[in-house]
């Protein structure tokens, strides 16, 4: 369908950056059906559970809708604690650990939708069971996992530790209480990259929030960054700073309008020079990236955003609003 041009192919994998792990091969058992029901219509060894079908259909034995996969594999954990596993998928997705379901939306949602659980995991080997449904539309889905408090795991996969700044007199003060490592972020949202690590027991000034106070701006010395306010104690009423727009720390380049819009990729995009499909490529969006909106066309079919420094055009049909409203968007071209 025409909402696929701006994208990079899809009938295959894709790479997101901020994940940990996509496990070591899964057994896929592929239905004709959208209730796991009966026997397998195709059965084969998918390396990663990573995949963007769009409108086709996953093989030429399964249709493009009403289909459902289960995927089972063993998985071992070196170490023990905390692991945020984020299960994304265009219906519906189900995680089970060890016979436990941690994460359960078996749904029709039309749309590529992020469901996250943090979960204690014990060191050795897990049975990790997902289920995906695709019931119409638009096929996609995604699994992985990453550490949030583990010991050794943490501390390599994610930035060095944030030095403690000092703190101005009076400053309103958050802790990190609920993580032994907490990543902070250049948006308010677990899509943002990740610009440093701080830990528990730390304690630094709280410069801004976000509209509901569930995400705070930090300052950790020579910049800013967000965290994720579940983790945190804060020392007063947390209403009190200024509300922040999430671009506020992007730091934005001059001639880029500042609109207060963000969107997550829900695929892999392709960042072009002009808004058409014939343009110059000028960048590759990783899938779950967060990223800034200067403009649009008349249409709405295309936005003008910020990507790793440079400016460009993305095609629409794939990235969802997390903050500003559209409304908010100037038509540009």
């Amino acid at each position: 369908m025409v909402a696929l041009l701006g994208f990079a192919g899809f009938n295959q994998s894709v790479s997101v950056v901020s994940a940990q792990s996509f496990g070591n091969g899964w057994t896929g058992q592929y239905f004709s059906n959208n209730s796991l029901s009966g026997s397998p219509t195709l059965a084969i060894i998918d390396t990663t559970i990573n995949f963007n079908w769009g409108a086709n259909a996953p093989n030429a034995s399964i249709p493009a809708d009403n289909f459902s996969v289960r995927w089972s594999s063993l998985e071992t954990f070196t170490e023990a604690g905390v692991y945020r596993f984020s299960a994304s998928a265009d219906d519906g997705i189900r995680v089970i650990i060890d016979g436990t379901t941690v994460i359960d939306d078996f749904r029709q949602t039309g749309a590529f939708t992020v469901r996250t659980a943090d979960v204690n995991i014990t060191a050795g080997t897990r049975d990790i069971v997902v289920e995906y449904v695709e019931f119409s539309g638009n096929a996609a889905v995604q699994f992985f996992w990453e550490p949030v408090s583990v010991g050794t795991a943490a501390a390599t996969s994610t930035p060095a530790n944030t030095a403690l700044p000092p703190i101005p007199p009076g400053a309103l003060r958050a802790t990190v209480i609920r993580a032994g490592a907490l990543n902070t972020r250049d948006a308010p949202s677990l899509g943002g990259n990740v610009v440093g690590r701080i830990l528990r027991g730390e304690t630094y000034a709280v410069t801004g929030r976000n509209e509901d106070a569930t995400w705070f701006v930090l300052q950790l010395g020579g910049f800013e960054a967000w965290a994720y306010g579940y983790y945190l104690f804060i020392d007063g009423n947390e209403f009190n700073p200024p509300i922040r727009s999430a671009t506020s720390i992007y730091g934005i380049p001059a001639g880029f309008n500042d609109t207060g819009v963000l969107v997550q990729t829900q695929a892999v995009m392709r960042l072009r020079a002009e808004p058409n499909v014939f343009s110059m490529q000028t960048g590759r969006i990783t899938w779950g990236s967060i990223i800034p909106v200067s403009g649009r066309t008349a249409g709405g079919d295309w936005y003008q955003v910020l990507w790793k420094g440079t400016i460009g055009w993305v095609f629409t049909g794939y990235l969802e609003i997390t903050e500003g409203e559209y409304e908010n968007i100037p038509v540009i071209r």
